[in-house]
């Protein structure tokens, strides 16, 4: 079936699973499963690429192929930002000294907010957290994008 979506309808795919995984994590962070810096960061992709996808699918425009082509390497790298976050939450290398959690308020610590540290999963469903699923999303949906590209 995904070998037979036009590159509209490939587009259009990429904008509602992502919309559907960003609307996942605001209900995980409801239910107190609280973002870390780094997880943060990684919704950056998703708060950008929703709404393009979104116009590019609704407008159509005869450049879609080169524009699902820079979506897709978007993708890859979220994915590889997913893989760094979770490689960090594994204890496999160090993330970076800032994220220690909480925000700081003038090199201090806002102490009003919950510390988060970014080498802990908050949640992991099938053996993989958030952020490893972030990974998976992205990198699938890359693939989709890049083949749908190559098709034409």
């Amino acid at each position: 079936m995904l070998n037979t979506l036009s590159l509209r309808a490939t587009t259009l795919l990429i904008a509602f699973v992502y919309l559907a995984t960003i609307i996942g994590a605001w209900i995980f962070e409801y239910a107190g499963y609280l973002p870390c810096e780094l997880c943060l960061m990684q919704r950056w992709a998703y708060y950008g690429l929703v709404p393009v996808a979104l116009l590019l699918a609704l407008w159509n425009p005869s450049w879609l192929r080169g524009a699902l082509a820079v979506l897709g390497l978007v993708l890859v790298g979220n994915a590889i930002f997913g893989v760094f976050h979770s490689g960090v939450e594994w204890g496999w290398w160090q993330g970076p000294t800032t994220c220690s959690g909480g925000a700081m308020t003038m090199g201090l610590p806002d102490l009003s907010k919950p510390a988060v540290m970014c080498n802990e999963a908050a949640i992991r469903i099938l053996g993989l957290s958030l952020a490893g699923w972030n990974a998976v999303i992205s990198g699938v949906l890359a693939v989709i994008a890049f083949a749908a590209v190559k098709r034409g």
